[in-house]
């Protein structure tokens, strides 16, 4: 079940009427949320019925001893034991090709996990680590935590929310204002139209070709397809994101931003502080700030590229993803080093210096963006190659492609005000125009499927 597809929308719509109509009676409505998390992950199979109960409980179980328990020693067996369990999961569901491969030739099992679980288990920990460390309240409630840990918006692929966040909305009487259903709509009807006019249509029309035939397009042709995929994969996962705050906001929970205009970063530590927030921040406070020596004059250098590359990892264990890591980390150093050389200054107050900043950063990702789309190091190459060459030609770049794609870079320099103030007088309008409009992209959408879509690409993550 695809965030956005009609089968999600009217799942959406079901949940949202039921919830409502219970929504007085706590037990009622989190059961209802448990048992909607729980259909959705029947879509992908009956064993994550098991699968995810199961782990959750054991989650759930470590965060009551990490209440109760005061001894060290026995608290770090508990934290130690959620980590593991989380990591296994994690990599089982990711990476559990990799293993068939291993032991296909002597055991012909040729089955893999159709729902990765690497967002799940991110997010579960923040719980028992947030726990450990002292910073959050746990809850002696199962079906709270239950609910919250498998809260279907954010399972497939985000945002990661902090589960004490998310346990302690869930446990509140809920609230949800006309205004608060406009901006719902809004997120989702922006997410639909994102993914399927801008992500897919440059997917399948450019970007997919371009990478896996280069040879055969121009060089100037290959370098517009590497723009282009930067464009694919800001909007198909703000689409994404979008539809997942819009759905979880129509049953009254707030989840974090976690886009805000990346593109427009003037380095790379403000890029990352606008892009994939949500992991961006988890990578921050559970893997660099638990590296040790942060506060000598040398590791926290070397601490940000360790860190990136386990995100790069974390993306699929293949040398592309690792050399993605890399050179953002290598990227942050050299940014953390440069600022503090120059004095930390603050923002760039000159318009063209600014503008000269934000290009170069800008160059610098869809470089790296590169290697993060390629299967392999020399596929990688061979784009690197084709651009090198810059032969001319723009014969496969049709005037529409060339459209969507000007229209939507330009929509990139939208400022928040604009956006803001956009959302807002949407939200404004009376339910039933809500309603309509989401109903009129929505079926808009489903008039055009057959052109063909893609999956959302971090749902494989």
């Amino acid at each position: 079940m695809q965030a956005g597809s009609g089968g999600s929308l009217a799942f959406v719509a079901a949940v949202f009427f039921v919830y409502w109509s219970c929504s007085r009676y706590r037990l009622l409505r989190l059961a209802l949320v448990l048992a909607a998390n729980y259909l959705f992950c029947v879509h992908f199979g009956l064993l994550y019925v098991a699968l995810i109960p199961a782990c959750s409980g054991l989650d759930f179980l470590a965060g009551l001893g990490l209440v109760r328990f005061r001894r060290r020693g026995i608290r770090l067996s508990l934290v130690a034991l959620s980590v593991a369990v989380n990591l296994a999961l994690l990599a089982g569901s990711r990476h559990m090709a990799l293993l068939v491969r291993l032991a296909g030739s002597a055991t012909g099992w040729d089955w893999v996990f159709p729902l990765g679980l690497s967002f799940y288990s991110l997010q579960s920990l923040t719980y028992t680590i947030e726990l450990y460390r002292r910073d959050a309240e746990g809850t002696t409630s199962p079906l709270t935590y239950l609910a919250a840990a498998s809260f279907f918006p954010t399972l497939q692929a985000g945002p990661i929310t902090r589960l004490p966040d998310l346990v302690k909305q869930l446990a509140a009487r809920p609230h949800l204002s006309r205004e608060d259903g406009g901006r719902a709509f809004f997120l989702i009807g922006l997410g639909l139209l994102k993914k399927t006019l801008i992500a897919d249509y440059l997917a399948l029309n450019l970007v997919n070709r371009v990478f896996d035939t280069p040879n055969l397009y121009s060089g100037l042709e290959a370098l517009i397809a590497v723009y282009a995929y930067s464009l694919q994969l800001y909007y198909d996962f703000s689409a994404y994101t979008d539809i997942a705050r819009g759905f979880a906001l129509l049953l009254g929970i707030k989840l974090p931003i976690n886009f805000d205009r990346p593109y427009q970063s003037a380095n790379l530590t403000e890029f990352w502080r606008r892009w994939h927030i949500s992991f961006s921040n988890w990578l921050r406070d559970y893997v660099y700030f638990s590296l040790p020596g942060n506060r000598t004059r040398l590791m926290p250098y070397v601490n940000l590229v360790i860190t990136m590359v386990l995100a790069g990892l974390w993306h699929g264990i293949t040398w592309p993803f690792a050399v993605w890591g890399l050179l953002h980390g290598a990227g942050l150093a050299g940014t953390r080093a440069w600022l503090r050389w120059r004095g930390q200054p603050g923002p760039i107050s000159k318009p063209w210096r600014r503008t000269i900043a934000v290009i170069c950063t800008y160059h610098f990702v869809c470089f790296t963006w590169l290697f993060f789309r390629s299967r392999s190091l020399s596929d990688a190459a061979a784009m690197l190659g084709r651009i090198a060459s810059l032969t001319p030609g723009f014969e496969n770049i049709s005037l529409t492609i060339a459209a969507v794609t000007l229209v939507s870079a330009a929509a990139l320099c939208v400022s928040r005000q604009i956006y803001t103030r956009t959302m807002e007088a949407f939200a404004q309008r009376p339910f039933y125009v809500h309603a309509v409009v989401l109903v009129i992209v929505a079926a808009a959408i489903e008039l055009t499927a057959g052109r063909g879509n893609a999956p959302f690409i971090y749902s494989r993550f």
